[in-house]
């Protein structure tokens, strides 16, 4: 390149970089908004914690098939539009969840069956477009990014996981669950209604909060669909494909140069084989899947039901439930840019090794958690948690760039497909198995569970120490 094209590429690669950032962030914020929504929801309609886990559970596996879907999508089409699609039809689903009580009503069956079949609905379509958010900006990086810097650049892009995150958690957790809706604790029924719901006294200081927020959760997604509304123009004005979009040669070895041939290429004999070579009969990429699954186990358990936890078992108010959330997001996104460093710097590019002593992290606070009594104070519990979502945001984070690497450009976002895909399987047990645990057992086995689940995990990166850092070579 020459000195006026490589300056150009710069900024087009960090314009790539933060435009698909802040477009993920939109995803986020009409993805994660249901997890602050499950305590009114609880409140107001005695829908159980096994029933909005079954929700969880199905629209995580259909949003773990999108993934594998739409990795496979992604390196043969143009990644900004595919974005905008998907993003297009999750900011309607959050918008019309708003409604489903109105939705159930048009229909002359049993309102509490059939407003779960309804949320179930919206929420599954939410989660099938969902995948359409990062196998286009996998495909993208790679397209953009240099192979011996995406650890440290993808690292940077991660963090997007942790802002969307801590956004839908200070405007939905803190701002809306504890400052908005309609104060009904002056209606004896109402208030009647909530206990009966939560099993509790009508004086409890559960069915006090949940009177004072009444139908809160409506605008947990009605707030962030409209907010996401302009992030589809802010997608389409922001991004473009490759290099070559705009008149820039494609960094070497990246195969997107013309593209007719790309198309003709990608549907060659030739293609296909290297595909199911490099991915699909690929046992590194089976293993970093594998370990992926266990990563989002603790991942989810904390992000679907912490702030439900927080609430009945440490007896938190929704605001602060919230800025735990809030905390937890941060010291994640500090935890994938040191493990994104540590991995070039340290490691030469060998995220593997990073990710193996963020798990051994991320085990030990999670144990500490658990260990604590329930008289303990509510920043001691915050810090704690939050020192385990510093430790498993570098494995989250940097499982796809090895992944991206081992398979190459050519087939990153394949290869990122089949990792998101078993990662989303996990939702079986994050979901519907955590929710049931909780209701049968207690919140003490599901943190027993995450125990082992995360020991599992860091036994499953031991054998991937003396892993190359790429596979250009091959």
């Amino acid at each position: 390149m020459t000195v006026e094209q490589q300056k150009k590429f710069k900024y087009w690669q960090w314009r790539t970089i933060l435009g698909t950032m802040i477009g993920y962030i939109f995803f986020y914020l009409v993805r994660k908004n249901f997890s602050f929504a499950l305590p009114g929801l609880t409140a107001e309609y005695g829908i159980t914690k096994t029933a909005l886990g079954s929700i969880l559970t199905i629209a995580g596996l259909v949003y773990g098939v999108s993934k594998l879907f739409n990795g496979i999508l992604a390196d043969r089409t143009d990644g900004r539009w595919h974005m905008v699609t998907g993003l297009a039809v999750c900011t309607a689903c959050s918008l019309l969840f708003a409604f489903g009580p109105a939705i159930a009503g048009w229909f002359p069956f049993e309102f509490t069956a059939t407003l779960i079949v309804v949320f179930s609905a919206l929420w599954i379509i939410n989660n099938a477009f969902q995948g359409c958010g990062f196998p286009p900006c996998s495909r993208l990086l790679a397209h953009w990014v240099p192979s011996n810097e995406l650890s440290t650049k993808q690292s940077i892009w991660n963090t997007s996981h942790s802002i969307g995150a801590f956004i839908a958690a200070a405007l939905c957790g803190i701002l809306i669950m504890g400052h908005m809706g309609t104060d009904v604790s002056g209606d004896a029924s109402k208030v009647a209604e909530i206990a009966g719901n939560l099993g509790l006294d009508t004086d409890a200081p559960r069915v006090i909060a949940a009177a004072q927020h009444y139908g809160a959760w409506k605008l947990t997604f009605l707030i962030p669909g409209i907010i996401a509304a302009f992030g589809v123009i802010f997608v389409i004005w922001c991004l473009r494909d490759t290099p070559k979009s705009v008149g820039l040669p494609e960094l070497e070895g990246s195969g997107a140069g013309d593209t007719k041939k790309v198309s003709e290429d990608q549907n060659s004999a030739e293609y296909k084989e290297f595909v199911k070579k490099h991915v699909f009969k690929n046992p590194v990429i089976w293993m970093l899947a594998i370990a992926d699954f266990f990563v989002y186990i603790i991942r989810f358990a904390v992000l679907d039901w912490g702030p439900t936890f927080l609430q009945e078992a440490r007896g938190l108010s929704a605001q602060m439930s919230g800025w735990t959330i809030v905390i937890f997001e941060l010291f994640g996104c500090f935890g994938m840019l040191l493990a994104g460093w540590l991995s070039d710097k340290l490691f030469a590019g060998k995220a593997h090794r990073t990710c193996l002593f963020c798990m051994l992290g991320a085990t030990i606070f999670i144990v500490t958690f658990c260990l604590l009594p329930e008289s303990t104070d509510p920043f001691s519990l915050l810090i704690i948690l939050a020192c385990a979502g510093f430790f498993i945001y570098g494995p989250q984070a940097l499982l796809g760039v090895i992944a991206s690497n081992q398979a190459t450009r050519k087939a990153a976002s394949t290869a990122n497909g089949v990792v998101g895909f078993v990662s989303y399987i996990s939702v079986a047990i994050s979901g519907v198995g955590f929710g049931w645990i909780s209701d049968n057992f207690g919140w003490k086995w599901v943190f027993v569970t995450m125990i082992v689940m995360a020991i599992i995990g860091f036994c499953s990166l031991l054998p991937l120490w003396n892993l190359k850092r790429d596979a250009y070579e091959d």
